[in-house]
């Protein structure tokens, strides 16, 4: 896969919902091979099995497991989000089913766009970003987002 030679360590934090984790422990197989390169940051029961998934299969990962999301894992990775210690997320959230923990969920997502994570809700686009040849790009420079009004010039 493109990107398994990536030169630079990201801190990945790796979230899916419960009926979700069946596809982010897909995903995190299907790139083990590059995940296995960075540190992962995981909510409880996901990263439980993320772990379980690559200890079957032989793979080495370093894997911190947070709380689980309803008991404030979602808030913590959040934390991280806001401290600069999260690199890009992978956020797999149930959008069939009402969480009781909506405004954690609603909290990382803002987090993620206000301090420019890029933050991943789908396998596909999972893949583009965790792929990017952009992460080894010294000239690279993310810009920041801009909270202003856009004001047309008139001529």
């Amino acid at each position: 896969m493109k990107g398994e030679n990536m030169k630079k360590q990201l801190t990945i934090a790796l979230v899916a919902h419960d009926a979700r984790k069946a596809d982010m422990v897909q995903w995190a197989l299907y790139n083990a091979d590059l995940l296995s390169k960075h540190k992962l940051i995981c909510t409880g029961t996901t990263g439980k099995l993320i772990a379980e998934a690559f200890e079957k299969e032989e793979i080495e990962a370093d894997i911190t497991r947070k709380n689980s999301g309803p008991m404030g894992g979602d808030a913590e990775i959040a934390a991280m989000v806001v401290n600069k210690q999260i690199d890009f997320c992978v956020f797999l959230i149930d959008d069939m089913s009402a969480n009781p923990h909506e405004a954690d969920i609603q909290m990382l997502l803002r987090q993620s766009r206000i301090h420019n994570i890029p933050i991943a809700c789908n396998r596909y686009s999972a893949d583009l970003m965790i792929t990017s040849p952009l992460w080894d790009e010294e000239e690279y420079q993310p810009t920041d987002p801009l909270y202003q009004e856009y004001k047309r010039d008139t001529v």
